[in-house]
Formats: structure tokens, C-alpha cells, sequence
């Protein structure tokens, strides 16, 4: 068992999850992983696995078909696939971030139509917030529904949805403006739709359009798309909780939970990095011995080691918060931005320890060199984790003059 990245105090059920998953990484991800990628190619041989695991159903109520998991659980699951192939991380993130919405936040009726359905595996989600002239800035959103008797017709485009072409669920943040007097702040004239839809690229439903793959520097495998919505037709019993002008919070609720994600896939990144640079330090001689007898190499190793650890850490601290029932915007915002740019060194420097084999596509610290940036935008750029943080910290320490 390797010494890094240990996890005190879970339970014999999350040690036996969580070891189960790493042997399912270890002999059918890591082997075929780089040559999927290479590809593009979409794992469905490793998704089928990770169904049969339960693992669509891990964070999932007992009582909608699910193994009724913790946040914590699920980080460390996502935190070994990370380590594997990040892309098979982002395809049960997105499903996640729903079905925490709707377990938090949907009706008795969403629940008990989706959630079975999500914990089996036949229903896959995605969500959408961002559009393509926006960004981070969520509250400019421009999409918009609009009430016509027991529907809503939205229009509008969105953008870099993971899971856009094979969920066959969307959560989406548009406009709904009724309702809402002139001066309503935007995030409070916001709702969440549950958007029903066939799983592919074209139009996929009615008034939905699904353009196709977006081409990525890396992240491949995982299919990130825009979303065109032009007269979508959507029943009002579709809006997230019943309840227009919520759907802001319902995000930045999932967001939490998605940004614990993100941290957790730093870190399995950044432990598969240091597992490749320490194993071929020791194996690449130059000068007559090893290079991880070089005391420069030895220096790299120590500072990746210890960022390894300490991004683990704070992951599993967000982790807890959140399970305990606390806000962790603060503790999810600081474990995110520090796991994605410890991962990002990590990799670099693993990257330095290979020479002129890291930039040979036969090497695994290729793959990752093009994976680790994604880490720094996903769920939020690093500068907006730094504006998050920031603002909290000025809450939690308010001056008293």
C-alpha cells in the first residue's frame, strides 16, 4: 500500500469501496487509458464497469436504489479514477451534481421518477450554466424561459456541457423573468430546468439541438458539446423543486459538491504523476547510477510528495465539512484551487524527471501534461476560487472598529 494519500477514520464499507475501485483502475483503466485517448474515444467498456460497481448510484438515498454514500466516499472513488484516466472522473461528476440537486432540491415526484433511474445508471445527467459569451460571470446569463399555460419554452445557447452528448438528463440554468418585479437582483430570477432528452448529437429532442464534440487539447474520451435551445418546449412540472426564480442556489449547491470533485481529480492526477516520475527515477541511470540518487531528482521528488499530501488533505477536509452538514464554499474553494495547481506542478515537474520521454505520446506523463490544466478552469478558474475565498475570509473576519 503506498504511503501517500492516506485517509483516517473511514469505515470498513469506504475502506472496501474505495479499494474495490482502485483494483477496477488498476487493471481496466490505467492499461487502456492512454490509447482511448489518444483516440477520443468515448471508454463505454469502462463506464459498463463502473455501472455494474454501483458506482452511478454511490451518493443515491438507499431508498432510491442507491449504496446512500458521503461526499467523502465519493471523493476518494473520484480521486482513484482521476489517478486512472481523469475523462471517466468527468462522466459520473456531471450525473453526480445532478442527482445531488435533485436529492437536495427536487419535488417528491422528481425524486422518486429520476433518482432510481440515475442510481441504475439508465438515466445519465449533465448540467449546464455556462453560455458562450459569459464565462465564470453565471448571473449574465441571457438564456430564457418563458411560461405558455403548463409549459415553458426556452430558447438560448449554453456551453461546455460535460456529458452533452450521452446524458439523456440536463439540468439548466436559463432566465424565467415571470413572476419577478422590475429590479429583481439576476441570480434570484433564475430557475433550474430538468431538460428530458435522447442521448446523441443532432437534434435530440424537439427544439433541442446537441452541434456535436467540441475538439479539447486533452480531457478527451468525455464529451464536452454546446446545447442550442430554440422553442424548447419543457413541462412546468419539470422546474427543480416546483419553485422558479431557486435555480442559482440549486447551482451553486451542486457547484459545491462539483468543485470537492475537482479537487479529488488534482489529487488522483497528481498521485499517478509522482507514481511515474518515482518509478522511472529509479529505473533511468545517468552518470553511472539512478537519477532518483541525484539529490536535484531527490529534491523534485520531496516537494511532489508533499504537495500530494497536503492537496489530499484539504480535499477530504471539504469533503467532511460538507457531509457534516456546514457550508464549505470556503474550504471547497480553497481545496480546489490548491489540488489543481499542486497538480499542475506535480505533473510539470514529473514531466522534467521523464526529459525527452515526457514528450513522447509512448509515455503516460504525456496524457497528463494535457490533462492538468483543465483542472485550473473547470468548476470555476483559479482566479474565481481566489475571489470566493477572499470574499469569505473578509465575512469570517470582519473588522471590528
Amino acid at each position: 500500500m503506498a504511503r501517500l494519500a492516506q485517509t483516517s477514520g473511514l469505515t470498513d464499507v469506504q475502506q472496501e469501496i474505495v479499494s474495490t475501485v482502485r483494483d477496477f483502475v488498476d487493471k481496466e483503466i490505467i492499461p487502456v487509458a492512454t490509447e482511448l485517448e489518444h483516440r477520443d474515444e468515448y471508454p463505454q467498456q469502462i463506464v459498463d464497469g463502473l455501472k455494474e460497481l454501483g458506482l452511478f448510484g454511490l451518493m443515491i438515498p438507499e431508498e432510491y436504489g442507491g449504496l446512500g454514500e458521503s461526499l467523502l466516499t465519493y471523493a476518494l472513488c473520484v480521486e482513484e479514477i482521476a489517478r486512472g484516466w481523469m475523462s471517466v472522473s468527468g462522466i459520473i461528476n456531471t450525473h453526480f451534481i445532478v442527482a445531488y440537486m435533485l436529492k437536495q432540491h427536487g419535488t417528491r415526484e422528481q425524486k422518486e421518477y429520476f433518482l432510481p433511474k440515475m442510481a441504475a445508471g439508465e438515466i445519465r445527467g449533465a448540467f449546464s450554466m455556462s453560455e458562450p459569451g459569459l464565462g465564470s460571470d453565471v448571473s449574465a446569463i441571457t438564456s430564457k424561459a418563458v411560461k405558455d399555460g403548463d409549459e415553458y419554452v426556452l430558447t438560448g445557447q449554453k456551453m461546455w456541457l460535460t456529458n452533452g452528448g450521452t446524458s439523456s438528463l440536463v439540468a439548466v440554468l436559463v432566465r424565467t423573468d415571470e413572476g419577478h418585479p422590475e429590479g429583481t437582483p439576476p441570480h434570484k430570477s433564475m430557475t433550474t430546468f430538468l431538460v428530458e432528452k435522447e442521448p446523441g448529437f443532432g437534434e435530440v429532442r424537439p427544439g433541442l439541438t446537441i452541434p456535436g464534440k467540441i475538439d479539447k487539447m486533452g480531457y478527451k474520451g468525455v464529451d464536452t458539446t454546446e446545447m442550442i435551445m430554440d422553442g424548447l418546449r419543457v413541462p412546468a412540472d419539470r422546474v427543480l423543486g416546483g419553485v422558479t426564480g431557486r435555480g442559482f442556489y440549486h447551482m451553486m449547491d451542486g457547484v459545491e459538491v462539483g468543485r470537492v470533485n475537482v479537487a479529488a481529480r488534482g489529487c488522483g492526477v497528481a498521485q499517478r504523476a509522482f507514481e511515474l516520475a518515482i518509478a522511472y527515477a529509479q529505473q533511468r541511470q545517468t552518470f553511472g547510477k539512478p537519477i532518483a540518487q541525484h539529490q536535484a531528482v531527490q529534491f523534485k521528488l520531496a516537494e511532489m510528495a508533499t504537495k500530494v499530501e497536503a492537496a489530499h488533505a484539504m480535499m477530504v477536509n471539504a469533503a467532511r465539512k460538507k457531509d457534516s452538514g456546514q457550508r464549505n464554499d470556503l474550504e471547497a474553494g480553497m481545496a480546489k484551487y490548491l489540488a489543481a495547481e499542486y497538480c499542475k506542478e506535480v505533473v510539470e515537474d514529473s514531466f522534467r524527471i521523464h526529459g525527452g520521454y515526457g514528450f513522447s505520446k509512448e509515455y503516460e506523463i504525456e496524457r497528463l501534461y494535457r490533462e492538468a490544466p483543465m483542472l485550473l478552469i473547470g468548476e470555476g478558474t483559479a482566479e474565481i476560487q481566489k475571489m470566493i475565498i477572499g470574499r469569505r475570509l473578509l465575512e469570517e473576519y470582519r473588522f471590528q472598529g
